[in-house]
């Protein structure tokens, strides 16, 4: 099983909407089982869950300080993917759950302030000791000033190949629990969610939780944690 993380210091830069989209493209290329933990009080990825007619992915009810322990369980049961977002604040709650994680996204808009702003999450990440990429998110189409920030980004870890732009509709779709690619699978922004995955998945492959292979593989039957009911924020 692997553990993907969104995690930024700065408000707005796009966790919730990015670990919404990753979580349907994860499942629509193949993972078996994929789900969604929302650790930000605000609660916006589980209000989006909740708003979703599909079962897919899963949504689990933890506490942050039963996170490792659910983590181990969902594991054992056959979870393939857990994607986790996080609120907009360096807490000890994001601090416990990247310390659980296997690879750290970290959004990032093209703004001088949300760049200064990246520094305390990529300090809180190393401090944990685990693997880190950027994701420049919400771009302008052609500006000169994404550019810039993929280039200031690179000095401080690797940054995604692929950015993410502002589009209307990625907001437009979460509105009733869907994605982009649910509600045009022929767009640009569909592409580039499809094309961000096809990365990350590159990145999670290798990493520490792998046990779920080794359960598939001798037949032992799936049992969920995940609780059936609708989410609450």
């Amino acid at each position: 099983m692997h553990v993907l993380t969104f995690a930024s210091q700065k408000g707005g830069s796009g966790k919730t909407t990015l670990a919404g989209h990753l979580a349907v493209q994860a499942a629509q290329s193949g993972a078996e089982r994929v789900a969604l933990i929302d650790t930000d009080p605000q609660g916006s990825l589980a209000d989006w869950w909740n708003a979703r007619d599909s079962a897919m992915p899963e949504f689990v009810h933890t506490a942050v300080g039963h996170l490792r322990a659910d983590l181990d369980a969902l594991e054992q049961m056959g979870m393939e993917l857990v994607i986790i977002d996080t609120p907009p604040a360096i807490t000890d709650t994001i601090e416990q759950v990247i310390a659980v994680s296997d690879l750290v996204a970290i959004p990032t808009r093209p703004s001088p302030h949300d760049l200064r702003a990246a520094g305390a999450t990529v300090e809180l990440v190393e401090a944990c000791g685990k693997p880190l990429v950027f994701v420049v998110n919400a771009a302008t189409m052609r500006a000169r000033i994404t550019g810039e920030a993929a280039v200031a980004l690179s000095q401080h870890g690797t940054v995604a190949p692929t950015t993410m732009h502002q589009r209307t509709d990625f907001a437009a779709s979460m509105i009733d629990g869907r994605v982009v690619g649910e509600l045009n699978p022929q767009s640009k922004s569909a592409q580039e969610v499809r094309d961000l995955w096809t990365y990350l998945s590159g990145r999670l492959r290798g990493t520490r939780r792998e046990t779920f292979l080794r359960t598939q593989e001798a037949g032992r039957p799936r049992k969920s944690v995940v609780v059936p009911a609708r989410a609450s924020a």
